[in-house]
């Protein structure tokens, strides 16, 4: 998957604050998040960042990265 860091995400499911979209600040083995509505940053393991990612946003743009 061609993600890169400033991709804004959505994702399949939620952040407990109800929103569903992250700011991606960290790519390695391991993916770090910001929550674009309470700017909590979590660190989620490449695998199962990569299952629950619906969308990509690039500088604004849809991207396609399956």
């Amino acid at each position: 998957m061609d993600v890169r860091v400033n991709d804004e995400l959505v994702m399949k499911k939620p952040h407990p604050c109800g929103n569903n979209r992250f700011l991606l600040t960290r790519v390695g083995m391991d993916f770090k998040i910001r929550c674009l509505k309470c700017g909590r940053e979590v660190m989620v393991p490449r695998k199962k960042a990569e299952k629950n990612i619906k969308t990509v946003f690039r500088d604004g743009e849809k991207i396609d990265c399956n």
